[in-house]
């Protein structure tokens, strides 16, 4: 391991092909840091801004992962897949000469705003203890509740049909593959996606992200710590309290420090600029719900 503290985030241009949990264990190796997480899955097939955090900034992986995404997404009309994507084997084919891509633009408008969406069979979600991609691979098919999610922008960027690309921006935990198979029932010609890029993941874009190769070549060279980011950035607009020696003792060990006008979440920040805890202001008091002590 590192004998130094790192404590920050990466913004990974991951490729097609490695799952996200290569990534991690890739960076693991290259930083030797021993706690490397990502900060939501990006499917094998899928490319793009995949954000993993490093050292303590692994307790600030849940506020990446509920910020909003955005999307490049590809579909292919009349052909269905039993996974709604390019990975999967095909069991519909479906004939789409008739359509055309003003009755695509009007089926999408359905799919705007809050929908309630039915995940895949082929997701890590789980049923009755066992996720359901092992359930489908052993060839079963389970009931799944729909789940609400927010469509907050969905234009057709591309239209070569039976080739669509769409611009998204979703609530997290929006399965593009099932907006994919959703659209292809819609226009009753069937869908999977083809490919998908994930340009955006709440501040974190794709042009400023770091291709996984050129991170692997810093690795050798020990310049990786310049693809660094700053902690806080995993916590947005989330305002933040500058802290006096005395209070960032105080929220050092855990304590509340006492406030006239302590509502909401904020980020501490200690004398020096770095990054203490995440606090919620509670009945005068602003409460540590996360520290990150800095160290020596």
């Amino acid at each position: 391991m590192s004998p130094e503290r790192v404590f920050g985030l990466l913004n990974v241009h991951k490729p097609p092909g490695p799952t996200s949990h290569d990534v991690v264990t890739q960076v693991r190796r290259g930083t030797r840091v021993s706690k490397v997480g990502h900060a939501g899955t990006l499917d094998p097939m899928a490319s793009g801004v995949l954000v993993l955090c490093l050292g303590p900034a692994t307790r600030l992986s849940e506020y990446v992962m509920r910020s909003p995404k955005r999307y490049e997404a590809r579909l292919r009309l009349g052909i269905t897949t039993d996974t709604y994507d390019a990975e999967g084997e095909i069991v519909e084919q479906r004939p789409l000469a008739h359509l055309t891509a003003a009755q695509v633009e009007a089926a999408l408008d359905s799919f705007r705003g809050d929908i309630l969406q039915v995940p895949p069979m082929y997701s890590a979600i789980k049923r009755g203890g066992k996720k359901l991609y092992d359930l489908a691979r052993a060839g079963q098919d389970v009931p799944r509740d729909p789940r609400p999610v927010t469509i907050f922008r969905l234009d057709m960027v591309g239209c070569d049909l039976p080739f669509l690309t769409l611009a998204i921006e979703c609530s997290p935990g929006t399965y593009i593959r099932s907006l994919a198979y959703d659209l292809g029932e819609a226009l009753g010609v069937g869908g999977h996606l083809t490919g998908l890029v994930r340009v955006g993941s709440g501040v974190f874009r794709l042009e400023d992200a770091v291709p996984l190769a050129a991170l692997a070549d810093s690795f050798a060279g020990g310049t990786w710590r310049a693809h660094l980011l700053p902690p806080d950035l995993a916590l947005g607009d989330m305002p933040a309290l500058e802290l006096d020696a005395a209070q960032a003792l105080r929220v050092a060990n855990g304590n509340a420090i006492e406030t006239s006008a302590a509502t909401g979440q904020v980020r501490a920040v200690d004398p020096a600029g770095n990054l203490l805890a995440i606090l919620d202001g509670k009945g005068g008091f602003w409460q540590p719900v996360k520290v990150f002590p800095v160290e020596g």
